[in-house]
């Protein structure tokens, strides 16, 4: 059985949404994640925690969009840095559409920090009309949370892109897609002497492959752990909450 809207004839869709009003929201981005990691990283990552989760409880995976709000990442000519006003109208309409069809509870499972600002409005948007339940895991910030005894490092040598803690989650979920030869360590930037201002800075000034921290200590275990870990604690959250 499917847990995909998209693979569902609408008979079976309206039946699944009457009886379980849960609806799992993946997005993510199209960017430079390291020369170890596809492209698409952010958003193979949240739609597979999504089946994750949904196999668990039942809840429904909207369709999704294959790329994000990756402005900051835009330095790289291979990044498909999308307008945020896309991913805006997007979610906008789909929350929108699904709401109207009879979705009580919203899970949006963020793979992309870039999206994270964006869902907080659709998010508060909507909440503010109608009798709704959202929540959003912002997933590569969920898995620092929770994951604070399964890696070697900490901070951006483990959790920075591409690094110990994705590389480990890829290496867990989808072997195949990791590029072994060209696992790096890239050290983060010293921390800013003006921390209290907002800075700007392109990408590639602080990484020249777009890896920050140590990939070459990830493991698959690690990343069956972290996995494992941060999909019990959402469907936690679903069964309590929802």
């Amino acid at each position: 059985m499917t847990n995909y809207i998209r693979k569902m004839s609408g008979k079976q869709y309206m039946k699944r949404l009457a009886e379980n009003p849960t609806v799992i929201i993946p997005t993510g981005a199209c960017e430079i994640y390291g020369p170890q990691l596809p492209m698409g990283s952010d958003l193979i990552a949240a739609k597979r925690i999504a089946e994750l989760v949904a196999e668990k409880t039942g809840a429904l995976i909207a369709p999704t969009i294959e790329a994000g709000e990756s402005s900051a990442l835009a330095s790289f000519p291979c990044t498909f840095a999308m307008p945020r006003k896309i991913l805006e109208d997007w979610l906008d309409w789909l929350v929108g559409k699904l709401i109207k069809d009879g979705a009580k509870n919203f899970v949006f499972i963020t793979g992309h920090a870039g999206n994270v600002d964006t869902v907080n409005y659709i998010g508060k948007k909507y909440m503010n009309e109608h009798d709704i339940k959202l929540v959003q895991i912002d997933w590569w910030r969920f898995t620092n949370a929770n994951g604070s005894d399964i890696f070697q490092y900490s901070g951006q040598m483990a959790h920075g892109h591409a690094s110990e803690c994705g590389t480990s989650v890829f290496m867990y979920l989808f072997p195949e897609l990791v590029d072994m030869d060209e696992l790096s360590r890239v050290e983060p930037l010293p921390a800013s002497e003006f921390p209290d201002f907002i800075g700007f800075q392109r990408f590639t000034e602080k990484t020249p492959n777009g890896t920050i921290g140590d990939a070459t200590v990830a493991t698959k275990e690690k990343g069956e752990k972290i996995v494992t870990r941060c999909v019990d604690r959402i469907v936690s959250y679903m069964e309590k909450k929802f």
